[in-house]
């Protein structure tokens, strides 16, 4: 139905001639658009009725504990996963886990996870690449977080965070906070305020893809990050880490470059890459960690990035 309305919007409203590299932008945006924005908003109102019984103070208070053998890097990196921030929003609630006294793998296990996988990107991914794809990506982030924040954590990195981080971490005693009532209207509103948060980087991210769609030739980024390429995926990260952009911006460039020919794991490390190992991250990050942690962090996620990358490859296929 969506398909329709698109075709019926570019082709006879529009009046736009079929067959044409115009046209087949217009229509690819006109549809993705559509299609996205109306996942989006269900898929928000969803999460806004999870969250209401998951208050964040509650989370943290229940991290914590000691008393879960391991369990809190699955936990911290779920919790990531159902919580609607970018890289950069989520620093800010990271930094309060650290000076709450969760451990340090714990918390960086939460920002791993938490601008890869969130309601954003599980609404694109589903409108784009079905379910199939979509559990696999959701799976390997949280999975990708909980190894990172594991490895991390062993590593026992505490002494390279900020001063001022530390001497919070020490102090700090915040009193748990009252649980949020489940009121449909509010969460409705937060579920278009979402939307309406995103509607401009899902505008340009689609426009974008839209563009590559219709006017690059399909063989140009078979070539250059196709699957006869061992080096795709290191080359897809390095590309994507330069870069900044939410789900909502990335996901259509990325739908455009499987499309293309660039196989599904070396467009998703890409995408992972944009998303979750920016420059502005590092920026902010650096306010709370020291060069070497910085270094050793946003290597982790580097490799863990790759090897996703490698084998979302072997697993679905190009």
């Amino acid at each position: 139905m969506i398909q329709e309305f698109a075709d019926w919007l570019t082709y006879d409203l529009l009046a736009f001639p079929p067959g044409t590299r115009l046209a087949d932008s217009v229509d690819f945006f006109l549809y993705d658009t559509t299609k996205i924005l109306l996942l989006l908003f269900a898929i928000s109102a969803l999460m806004g009725v999870v969250n209401a019984w998951l208050p964040v103070e509650r989370v943290r208070q229940f991290l914590a504990g000691r008393q879960l053998y391991g369990a809190q890097y699955l936990l911290a990196s779920v919790f990531g996963a159902i919580t609607p921030f970018c890289s950069c929003s989520s620093i800010p609630l990271f930094i309060g886990f650290v000076r709450g006294g969760i451990p340090l793998g714990v918390t960086l296990a939460f920002l791993i996870t938490s601008p890869l996988v969130n309601e954003v990107a599980v609404a694109m991914f589903l409108g784009t690449f079905g379910w199939e794809v979509t559990c696999w990506y959701v799976g390997s982030g949280i999975v990708l977080g909980t190894l990172g924040g594991i490895i991390l954590g062993r590593m026992r990195l505490e002494r390279h965070l900020t001063d001022w981080v530390q001497q919070a971490s020490a102090s700090a005693a915040q009193a748990p906070g009252s649980p949020r009532r489940l009121h449909i209207p509010s969460i409705i509103r937060e579920a278009w305020g979402i939307v309406r948060g995103v509607l401009p980087y899902v505008v340009i991210g689609i426009a974008i893809g839209a563009a590559v769609h219709g006017y690059v030739p399909t063989d140009y980024f078979s070539r250059l990050l196709g699957e006869g390429n061992l080096w795709s995926v290191p080359a897809g990260v390095l590309c994507g880490v330069p870069m900044y952009a939410n789900a909502a911006g990335i996901v259509p460039v990325m739908e455009v470059l499987v499309a293309k020919g660039v196989p599904i794991g070396t467009a998703l490390a890409f995408m992972m890459a944009v998303v979750g190992l920016s420059l502005p991250e590092a920026t902010l990050l650096k306010k709370v960690m020291k060069w070497r942690l910085l270094a050793i962090f946003f290597g982790t996620v580097t490799i863990l990035i790759i090897l996703s990358g490698y084998l979302f490859n072997a697993v679905l296929g190009s």
